[in-house]
């Protein structure tokens, strides 16, 4: 079998692959982990959304000499990341899924979170205040939005200063008319098998209509996944491996 890479978003890291993981019962299962999301970053990394793709194609170049072109998840940040690197090279990936294609869409706005990121000040008092924060109430925060405890705790862990920073020179090397522009060069991802994973509980990424139409236009497939938001493979990890196993049979 092939190489399954799945790559997390933000501010979040591999531990919310865990359930997936355990479900999907394979031992090729790699999760790279995000420079700046519960580990160091390199030497000079500004935490952009290039230099983020740039590092995830060495993974990638680091991966296919030995198993050969990767099975692609990507879910948040790291959709939209995967995504770029699928449009730079199409040759390191064999099939890609990822659950936040609506982010490309011409029509797409940032949500509000982001919106707060991606504005000088607010942005850092946003972190400086979910900091000074008691852990517990960070963990109740994310069990709110529909992150189990269990995970949430591992993510408060990794939620540090850094990674503060990394959020806010991503989202800020994003903002609008960003995306739109890596959507218009989108092209190269319909050379490869796609799937555009749509949790319609989801309120970050419209996917129920503007991931639906990207899809559409890059002749990819499509999954609802019923009654899942943004954390469907922590609400379904058992419905997520059967949506990506039987996704990998159809593709090839």
């Amino acid at each position: 079998p092939m190489t399954i890479v799945l790559l997390h978003g933000t501010p979040e890291s591999p531990v919310i692959w865990q359930p997936l993981v355990a479900a999907l019962d394979r031992d090729d299962v790699v999760t790279p982990q995000l420079p700046g999301f519960g580990c160091p970053v390199p030497d000079g990394f500004g935490a952009t959304k290039e230099e983020y793709v740039d590092w995830f194609i060495g993974v990638l170049e680091g991966l296919v000499p030995h198993h050969g072109p990767v099975d692609l998840v990507g879910h948040d940040w790291g959709g939209g990341i995967a995504m770029r690197a699928v449009v730079l090279r199409p040759d390191l990936v064999r099939t890609w899924a990822c659950d936040v294609l609506g982010l490309f869409h011409p029509e797409y706005v940032w949500h509000a979170f982001a919106q707060i990121w991606q504005t000088e000040g607010a942005g850092e008092q946003y972190f400086e205040q979910s900091l000074a924060m008691p852990v517990a109430d960070r963990v109740a925060a994310y069990e709110s939005i529909g992150i189990p405890a269990e995970f949430g705790k591992e993510l408060v862990e990794a939620g540090d200063e850094l990674m503060g920073q990394c959020v806010l020179a991503l989202y800020r090397s994003a903002a609008q008319p960003a995306m739109k522009e890596w959507g218009e060069h989108l092209g190269p991802a319909a050379l490869v098998p796609g799937l555009a994973i749509i949790a319609p509980e989801d309120p970050f990424v419209n996917g129920r209509d503007l991931g639906m139409e990207m899809a559409d236009r890059l002749g990819a497939d499509h999954h609802v996944m019923e009654g899942q938001g943004h954390w469907w493979m922590l609400g379904d990890p058992t419905g997520a491996a059967a949506m990506l196993r039987d996704f990998w049979a159809r593709a090839y």
